[in-house]
């Protein structure tokens, strides 16, 4: 298999997969009109890590392929805050976070040691945001209503990112990020399916 097409190929699948990531979450969350299990630190980290990356990756004009999938994962992660928001009972609390975000978004790319700075941080802005979720899986002992699939569909992302970045940029803090997220993410999908296994055993 020639290497244009294997760059082609995880392009196109991270693509298709980014375009329905969060949906397995958002319809565990409708059919359950709960968000148990779900943390709303996480996603709250998670949709600023998404804004940096976005935000840096299309200030040095890289190429569109390898970061198409942000604005469709920052659009299913607000949709998700909103569920979250929703079912928590504090749908009234969510316009501060979306002025902040919108202020945030104009603000990392004013000056380029600013967004320099921001993806410097962004690792450790990811890195929180599946750790929020293990402590809330921790704390809980449940897997509550967190969608396995979508951490599944998380993980082949993670790992085709770093294929196609060490095809194309090389970029050192956009591979170490990816790598991260690849390791965390499988370590918040084995912590669903043991407290589903733990759940079972104990019904």
């Amino acid at each position: 298999m020639s290497a244009d097409l294997v760059l082609h190929f995880a392009n196109f699948s991270t693509l298709c997969v980014c375009l329905v990531l969060k949906f397995p979450q958002m319809f565990v969350l409708i059919s359950a009109k709960s968000s148990r299990g779900v943390s709303l630190k996480s996603l709250l980290l998670e949709l600023t890590g998404y804004i940096v990356v976005l935000s840096y990756q299309s200030y040095y004009e890289y190429p569109l392929s390898t970061y198409l999938e942000y604005p469709m994962l920052i659009a299913q992660d607000a949709i998700l805050l909103l569920l979250v928001f929703y079912y928590n009972g504090n749908l009234n609390h969510c316009l501060l976070p979306a002025i902040l975000f919108i202020a945030g978004w104009r603000l990392v790319t004013f000056q380029k040691w600013i967004i320099d700075l921001a993806m410097s941080l962004c690792t450790f802005l990811s890195a929180a945001s599946k750790f929020a979720q293990l402590q809330c899986l921790w704390e809980t002992r449940d897997a509550g209503q967190v969608s396995a699939l979508t951490w599944g569909m998380a993980i082949y992302s993670s790992l085709a990112r770093i294929v196609t970045a060490l095809m194309t940029t090389g970029d050192f803090q956009v591979l170490a990020r990816f790598l991260i997220m690849l390791l965390l993410n499988a370590w918040v999908m084995a912590t669903i399916v043991y407290y589903r296994r733990v759940g079972k055993k104990q019904e």
